[in-house]
């Protein structure tokens, strides 16, 4: 007899049969098809998963195949599925047809959610499978494809039952053996909880050009670098940044979930624990990893690959807080995901692809004492120029060439900070921004409705020219610009790109001269260091 089971694998995964056969000899279970470490040891959990919930284990040989039998196969979502193939073939619960099953087993018989739900029901609804068991803590998550409005019209709605112990599933077996159909779990709470909050623009005071800089790179999907000494507000503004984006389609919302589904649980709401996936995520992704993060943290990877922070951030962004502190083989790997989208991470059995489709924000001092910019007395930086071009050798050319939008910022002067706010007039900055935004995302989304392109800064290369008309005023002041800063081919496609966000904003057809000249602003700094001497106090 046999059961349907999930591992997950990359972007993807993998959907595993479960095959038991039992014959006389002496009393054991072998597990065969490349089963790693927690595999292995089902076989114990198991049999004590019997005892404690009031079942027979076979006292004879007992054969499980894990099939395909050439991939391995590791993690504790296999167990419920592998008690369940033995009681099938021993004839304790009716199992037929196609059934998708996932939980770990404790000793006691309790089953333990599993990552990558979202992700197997998914995979298995594209294989034809439309049932499914899962654990009860799941349940939220497994919903969300169940629902109707989340299901395409020619996909069947999947039905699954969500369950706290063996005792539970098998009790589901039985009803679906006598009335044709699992028993439905309904989630209980389906209403979207309320967004938490990342602050206003309105919170940082001044910084007029580097609030402009995140308007335009939410807009348009372009990657921003922006550096001055500390207390300038890189971070608290760049953190805002999730209030000036629109919200994820349909299709992207799923896309998204099922990736951070794949990943595993995160904290809780309250910051304590483990918490799993019980809603569809509807906000862009927003990813701030510590300086520390390994390469394969970043890029995704592991012994079984988990997509990284790249991946987390798809339709989203990744921020890089002190971007020079992180190592210079993770800023390096960057590179190829900015460009091509998606992360190829080639292991001896075969490339693993990851999607990879998010923007970039870079935050960094100057230099590594931050002083360098600072115009008060007594306030001279204390790094040598050596010690400051290492310090920001580590962007390298060909990582910042891809960063569209450079921002140099010093500290807000004493009368900026003692000005009235916005939102003390109880007028949000963000939501201001917010409605610019949305109506240049739109104008994007009309332009690209024909081909796969969502926001500006993936307009190819070859079609940079044909998008991005411009008239002649602004075509002359583009070719000065060009020819004056000795721009790449690279920059030369990426202010165009700018311009044409810029000009969205505007609600013009045509890109201006005024469009090119602040595109051009937005490019010109950032190749050193020193550029935050030239900042206007």
């Amino acid at each position: 007899m046999s059961v349907m089971a999930y591992m997950p694998y990359g972007a993807g995964g993998i959907i595993i049969r479960v095959e038991t056969d039992i014959r006389r000899g002496i009393p054991g279970v072998d597990i065969s098809g490349l089963a790693e470490g927690a595999v292995r040891e089902a076989r114990d959990r198991v049999r004590a998963a019997f005892r404690n919930s009031g079942f027979n284990f076979p006292a004879d040989r007992i054969l499980i195949n894990l099939a395909p039998a050439g991939l391995k196969k590791d993690g504790a979502a296999l167990d419920l599925p592998i008690a369940l193939s033995i009681m099938a073939a021993a004839g304790l619960a009716p199992i037929s047809g196609n059934l998708l099953v996932m939980g770990e087993l404790e000793l006691s018989g309790k089953i333990r959610p599993v990552r990558g739900v979202l992700a197997a029901i998914a995979a298995a609804m594209a294989q034809g499978i439309t049932e499914f068991i899962v654990p009860a803590e799941n349940a939220g998550e497994a919903a969300i494809l169940a629902s109707a409005e989340n299901c395409t019209s020619n996909q069947m709605k999947p039905l699954f039952t969500a369950v706290e112990n063996l005792q539970n599933a098998v009790h589901a077996l039985l009803i679906r053996e006598e009335k044709g159909a699992l028993p439905v779990s309904l989630e209980a709470a389906k209403t979207q909880k309320p967004q938490i909050t990342c602050g206003d623009f309105s919170d940082v005071c001044g910084q007029g050009i580097y609030k402009r800089a995140l308007e335009i790179a939410a807009a348009g999907g372009h990657n921003v670098l922006v550096f001055g000494p500390p207390g300038a507000g890189k971070t608290m503004l760049a953190r805002r940044m999730p209030s000036i984006m629109t919200p994820l389609s349909a299709n992207e919302a799923i896309k998204v979930t099922r990736l951070h589904s794949l990943a595993g649980p995160n904290k809780n709401e309250n910051g304590l624990g483990l918490g799993y996936i019980d809603q569809l995520i509807t906000t862009p992704p927003f990813r701030a990893p510590h300086h520390s993060a390994s390469a394969e943290g970043i890029l995704g990877g592991g012994k079984f690959l988990r997509p990284g922070e790249i991946s987390l951030a798809h339709f989203g962004v990744l921020f890089l807080d002190e971007a020079p502190e992180f190592r210079i083989n993770v800023l390096q790997a960057l590179r190829e995901p900015l460009e091509d989208r998606v992360i190829s991470i080639v292991r001896a059995d075969g490339p693993v692809m990851l999607p990879a489709e998010f923007q970039l924000i870079l935050t960094a001092n100057p230099c590594r004492c931050g002083r360098l910019g600072l115009r008060e007395s007594g306030s001279s930086c204390l790094c040598s120029p050596e010690e400051i071009n290492r310090y920001w050798r580590k962007f390298s050319g060909a990582l910042l060439d891809r960063v569209e939008i450079r921002v140099a910022v010093l500290p807000p002067k004493i009368e900026q900070m003692a000005a009235i706010k916005q939102y003390e007039n109880n007028i949000s900055e963000s939501k201001t921004i917010l409605s610019r935004v949305k109506k240049a995302v739109e104008i994007q989304q009309y332009r690209f409705k024909e081909i796969n392109i969502r926001r500006n800064a993936l307009i190819p290369a070859g079609k940079v020219n044909l998008m991005c008309p411009m008239n002649e005023k602004a075509k002359n002041a583009f070719q000065t610009a060009i020819s004056k800063l000795g721009l790449s081919g690279r920059a030369y496609h990426g202010i165009l790109r700018v311009a044409r966000t810029i000009a969205d904003l505007d609600e013009k057809e045509t890109i201006e001269i005024e469009h090119i000249l602040e595109a051009v602003q937005h490019r010109r700094l950032g190749e050193d260091p020193w550029d935050i001497l030239s900042v206007d106090i």
